[in-house]
């Protein structure tokens, strides 16, 4: 790709990512990210905006080519090819906006980690947002994968965010049951919101704790056939032994021939494809967030410690991403 080239891209991106961002900030995000068709007063439902600047927001988003009018009404839908740049603009999502309260305070973060880390926050639900951006397109499917080759009945997602994985997965089978736990209580109300909305919310249970409180409470783990992480437990790392009792509880608590699924990073992934996301993962999480990320070898290590009798590593999902499949 040549200069000018790139240029061209790099505007796309930057536009599309804030375009999107504003629509996650909003609430619209629910009902372009549905697939179906929609008219201004459905955003005013969705969001408590007035139609007239919702009009505007659209009409942007229309010029962009991220929605379609129908023709000869007043009703829009997203583009073709609205998914997809949804999840390209993940990374920038996640980059800029999940973190911005670090890159905004950088100086005072090297200057004073834990001071600054008591100050400024990532905001969960934000987080959640971008994950999802990133995940539907990279490690959702291939957590799915194996939920479905387990014939898993019962699911528990540690970390869940806003429950979109999740939910698919209860869509998928009417007879799956599910647990989604997550510490943040944003998170935690977008989940109940989007379950109800996907009409799963009789077969979700949405539980706002710690993953570490499972250790001496472990009852929301109990007789999952399938217990998935999808970057969380690198938070867990941050004090080794609980990280250890976490993994002994998951393995205690899985019915028999249960699944770990855990998807993580690895310490500066070095694949061509993923070098300059995972620099960045890497660093943000040594230096602002006080995780050591381990390589894919240490992490292996760690659920065979458990107990765990056969672990397997895939690569090949997002950069600096891997997919850790323990069997009980």
């Amino acid at each position: 790709m040549n200069l000018d080239s790139a240029r061209e891209v790099g505007a796309d991106f930057a536009a599309v990512a804030a375009l999107l961002q504003i629509g996650a900030e909003i609430g619209v995000d629910q009902v372009l990210d549905s697939g179906r068709t929609f008219g201004i007063a459905d955003l005013a439902e969705a969001t408590g905006l007035s139609q007239d600047s919702l009009r505007n927001y659209v009409h942007a988003l229309s010029a962009a080519g991220l929605v379609a009018a129908e023709d000869g009404k007043d009703l829009y839908r997203a583009s073709d090819d609205y998914a997809d740049w949804r999840h390209e603009v993940g990374y920038l999502s996640w980059a800029l906006t999940a973190n911005s309260p670090f890159l905004q305070n950088a100086r005072a973060f090297l200057t004073d980690s834990e001071s600054a880390a008591d100050t400024y926050r990532r905001d969960g639900r934000r987080v959640a947002v971008s994950s999802r951006w990133i995940g539907d397109r990279t490690f959702y499917p291939a957590v799915v994968e194996r939920v479905v080759a387990a014939d898993a009945k019962h699911v528990v997602d540690l970390g869940a965010g806003a429950a979109g994985l999740l939910i698919d997965l209860l869509l998928q089978d009417g007879r799956r049951s599910g647990v989604a736990l997550d510490l943040s209580p944003a998170a935690c109300d977008a989940a109940r919101e989007a379950a109800g909305r996907a009409g799963v919310d009789d077969r979700l249970q949405v539980i706002e704790r710690s993953v570490e409180s499972l250790i001496t409470d472990p009852g929301p783990l109990e007789g999952a056939d399938v217990i998935q992480a999808c970057f969380v437990m690198h938070d867990v790392l941050q004090n080794e032994t609980v990280f250890e009792d976490v993994l002994r509880t998951c393995h205690k608590a899985l019915a028999p021939g249960g699944v770990l699924a855990v998807v993580d990073a690895v310490s500066y992934g070095q694949e061509a494809r993923e070098r300059k996301f995972s620099a960045l993962f890497t660093y943000l999480h040594s230096n602002f967030m006080g995780i050591k990320l381990p390589t894919a070898d240490q992490w292996v290590e760690k659920f065979r410690s458990a107990g765990f009798s056969n672990v397997d590593c895939v690569s090949q999902i997002m950069p600096g991403g891997r997919l850790f499949v323990a069997t009980k």
